[in-house]
This record gives C-alpha cells, sequence and structure tokens, in this order.
C-alpha cells in the first residue's frame, strides 16, 4: 500500500491563508495586539474577527482584554493545540513539497 498524499495532512481550519498568517505571527508565544495582527495582514477589524473567531472555536488562539489606560485592548495568544497544529501544518506543507520536487 502506498502512503497517503502529503495534501490529506493539511488541516483546513489552519491551512486559510490568514489563519495560517495569524498562528505563523503568534508562534513565537509572545501575546500580540489586535491592531498589531490587523496592521501586519493588512486586514480590516472585521475580517480579522471573523478569523480569529474560527481559530477561538477550535481552541487554537485566545484572546483577552486589557482596559489599562486609554481605549481597552485585545491581545491574542497561540495556545499549545494551536501551536501543535501550526507545526504539523508546517510538517505537512514540507511533505507536499518534497513530493512536488521529486524527478
Amino acid at each position: 500500500m502506498t502512503e497517503p498524499h502529503p495534501i490529506l495532512g493539511l488541516d483546513d481550519t489552519v491551512h486559510q491563508r490568514i489563519r495560517l498568517g495569524i498562528l505563523a505571527l503568534l508562534r513565537s508565544g509572545v501575546a500580540m495586539e489586535f491592531g498589531v495582527l490587523r496592521e501586519q495582514l493588512r486586514l480590516t477589524d472585521g475580517n480579522l474577527n471573523r478569523h480569529l473567531k474560527v481559530l477561538d472555536d477550535a481552541a487554537l488562539v485566545t484572546a483577552r482584554r486589557s482596559s489599562g489606560r486609554g481605549r481597552p485592548k485585545t491581545w491574542l495568544t497561540i495556545t499549545d493545540a494551536g501551536r501543535t497544529a501550526f507545526d504539523a501544518e508546517l510538517t505537512a506543507l514540507r511533505a507536499l513539497i518534497a513530493t512536488a520536487e521529486q524527478p
């Protein structure tokens, strides 16, 4: 029996380009403010919120609100499950590239 094609290892929740970008930015484990994520990925508030909801529902990110001086801010962090899912996605992408580069 042959090995399954590497594309079968891709996770639809993680693989969507915006969500993949969010997880890549959060991968270091350092919390990132909503506005910074929005600017880095060049998204609208609504679009970023929609993708964060998908990741939150899958328990891949968490959000924390702070209300220090001035305007309240939302801080996002990757969860252990998010880090695991992102790393698995990278592994699947590397396998896909290796397969595609075979003569």
